[in-house]
This record gives structure tokens, C-alpha cells and sequence, in this order.
């Protein structure tokens, strides 16, 4: 049965390669409509609206994986920087505390068979204090831009990672040992 990953992100197409499963990219492209406000809620909704988006394109019997990442401190939920002063405010916010990592995945299999699973995932998250200097480096990286709560746990940030309560994947943004077990049930 044809696999279809929902993201253009690299860090995706890299964890769901370690299932040995063969799979086509076709990345959801639609504006997201948020209507929760609760971190795991909010990732539920958007992992579902581009997962469907994709299997509403297709005309053969498939699985299409959707995911969403957001980082969460306290109540406020985090998305990817608009520019690099947004990013030294998450980066800072986050520094020598805690927050939570969560992902979303929906995986829906289309055809006779139709079913949708949708779950969420979270991880605390750890740091040590980060310096202003070292803020403002690892901004001028360029890394942090394309990121959920501005930084790659699995790049140069990982020097500031103190430890993690629960799966690393899904901090890197696809808790794919849960993924593996849903798609075997599916299959």
C-alpha cells in the first residue's frame, strides 16, 4: 500500500526512513486553521487538517502521515520565529527552565478500509542557562529559523539540552516508535 509522508521537512522524511517503509512525499500546502488554545489540542487539529488535505488529493487506497510541532512555556505556544528578534524571545524565554515539546500526527488510511488515527506526543524538555552571546550565535546560524520554539534539539543546540522526559524523535518532530506501532495496526 502506497505511504505518503505529509511534510516537506527533512528531519520527518529522515525518521520515517528509519521504518524501512517506502514512502512518497507530498507536502500539505493549506492554511492552517487553528480553533484550540491547549498545545496538544492545537497540534491534533493541524496534523489533522494536513493529513486530510492530502488524502482528500488522492484517488488510490493509501495511508497519508500528517504531523505538526509546536513548543510550549507555560501558556504560550510557540511556532517557528517570524524573524530573529522572535527568536532570541523564545531562546530566552526557554533558557535555564523547562518546557514541553509536542507533536501531533494524524494517519488516515483512505479506501474501503478508511480509518484515522490522531494523537499527540509530549516531551519536557530541560536546558541550561543560555547566554545572550550564545543566543545570539546560534540565531546567526540561521538554524533556529525554520523551528518550532526556535532550535533543532538534534544540531549545535544540543550543548544547551540539560535532559528530556520522554521520546527525543518527537522533539526532533516525529514520535516515530508510536507512528511504527499505529502503522503496523493499519497495514
Amino acid at each position: 500500500m502506497k505511504l505518503i509522508l505529509a511534510s516537506a521537512s527533512p528531519r520527518r522524511k529522515e525518521l520515517l526512513a528509519k521504518t524501512g517503509l517506502a514512502f512518497d512525499i507530498i507536502p500539505a500546502k493549506g492554511e492552517e486553521n487553528i480553533t484550540k488554545t491547549i498545545p496538544a489540542e492545537v497540534v491534533m487539529e493541524l496534523s489533522l487538517q494536513k493529513a486530510k488535505e492530502i488524502a482528500d488529493q488522492q484517488t488510490e487506497e493509501c495511508i497519508i502521515i500528517g504531523s505538526d510541532t509546536v513548543v510550549a512555556k507555560g501558556d504560550e505556544i510557540m511556532g517557528k520565529p517570524k524573524d530573529k528578534a522572535d527568536a532570541f524571545r523564545m531562546l530566552d524565554m526557554i533558557s535555564d527552565d523547562c518546557h514541553q515539546v509536542y507533536t501531533g500526527v494524524t494517519i488516515i488510511r483512505t479506501g474501503e478500509q478508511a480509518e484515522v488515527i490522531t494523537f499527540a506526543e509530549k516531551t519536557d524538555v530541560y536546558l541550561y542557562p543560555i547566554s545572550e552571546e550564545d543566543i545570539n550565535a546560534y540565531i546567526e546560524s540561521g538554524d533556529p529559523m525554520d523551528k518550532a520554539g526556535a532550535y533543532g534539539i538534534q544540531g549545535d543546540f544540543a550543548v544547551h539540552v540539560k535532559g528530556i522526559a520522554g521520546d527525543y524523535y518527537n522533539v526532533v518532530g516525529l514520535p516515530i516508535g508510536r507512528v511504527y506501532q499505529e502503522l503496523k495496526k493499519m497495514m
